[in-house]
């Protein structure tokens, strides 16, 4: 009898160290990672994939890129938010997450609260004021002049309450032309717009307008930044085109967890994805669509990310945009 009791607690012993292995979590990741862009194919998911592919060869599983557009990103935005923070859930959006807090009079999630800002993958140094290439303006002067004719003139955007959206809005304020707003469900879906004819005019980042300029089916007439686009030379600033102060940059693109994102899988990704954007043939890529690739510290990303809530909300209030 005593021999069977300490049996039995010989064999309890050795299985103790067992369980407490099998217990241990197994390192983040080891299986699929999700990646959410909450917009219709053409914007920020065109850099998603580039980094995406990177990744699952990094880091050893497979990241999916997965569109799902709709309400200005709110949408896929909200289906992060209400993610497990485990890591295998994450996204891809645009400047708009942050704007959304100005222009939404409520939101399904807390744009504060409800994410974990990881990583800046790229940034936009300014928008091109682009029409079709029927339109007879060549110049900005000339489009307002255009439109001043009894023209009945529309602009295009991702959707409502954008960067783009609140850029134009802000546009419309200064010249009083009268144009109606028409949101699309991603950015994408607007230039296509711009190119058929649908809408007559449409400030959009350059990854978007750059091949349809150089085909000759759209025209710029004017940048947004302080300073010329190096690949679009000859394309004026906003202030030399008579709108001087008319500054506003083109936004990043960011990656983002859940609220509650466990800081060694933050670090890993920011570390993955920081040399990621320095291997010559990702950056190259990046740059060929018009964007400055980023990285940096999350740190940085969330300080950028609070920075601009504000900042838009001072915008939006100037370009007249009234929330929703």
């Amino acid at each position: 009898m005593i021999k069977t009791v300490l049996q039995l607690v010989g064999c309890l012993w050795l299985a103790a160290p067992l369980s407490s292995i099998a217990a241990e979590p197994q390192p983040w990741p080891i299986h699929p990672v999700r990646i959410i862009v909450p917009f219709a194919p053409g914007g920020p998911d065109v850099t998603a994939r580039i980094v995406a592919q990177d990744l699952s060869s990094r880091l050893g599983v497979q990241f999916i890129v997965e569109n799902k557009p709709g309400a200005n990103g709110i949408i896929g935005a909200d289906a992060v938010a209400k993610a497990a923070p485990d890591g295998y859930t994450l996204m891809v959006t645009s400047t708009s997450v942050a704007i959304n807090a100005s222009v939404y009079k409520t939101l399904p999630y807390d744009p504060l609260r409800s994410f974990t800002p990881i990583v800046a993958l790229a940034s936009v140094e300014g928008l091109l004021f682009t029409v079709n290439a029927d339109n007879p303006a060549r110049t900005l002067a000339e489009f307002i002049t255009w439109a001043r004719s009894g023209q009945k003139v529309s602009y295009g955007s991702p959707g409502h309450g954008n960067q783009i959206h609140v850029a134009s809005a802000l546009f419309e304020s200064l010249t009083h032309l009268g144009m109606v707003h028409v949101p699309y469900k991603g950015a994408g879906p607007a230039v296509a717009a711009l190119v058929s004819g649908e809408v007559q005019m449409l400030l959009v980042t350059p990854p978007l307008s750059l091949p349809y300029i150089r085909s000759g089916r759209l025209r710029a007439l004017a940048y947004t930044h302080a300073k010329r686009a190096s690949f679009l030379p000859d394309v004026p600033t906003m202030a030399e085109a008579g709108f001087p102060g008319f500054e506003i940059d083109g936004g990043w693109f960011g990656l983002f967890g859940p609220a509650g994102l466990p800081a060694d899988i933050v670090d890993k990704l920011n570390r993955a994805v920081h040399d990621a954007i320095a291997t010559p043939t990702v950056r190259e890529r990046i740059v060929a669509l018009g964007l400055d690739p980023e990285g940096g510290p999350a740190s940085t990303f969330r300080a950028q990310y609070e920075g601009d809530i504000a900042r838009y909300r001072e915008l939006v209030r100037q370009a007249h945009v009234e929330p929703q």
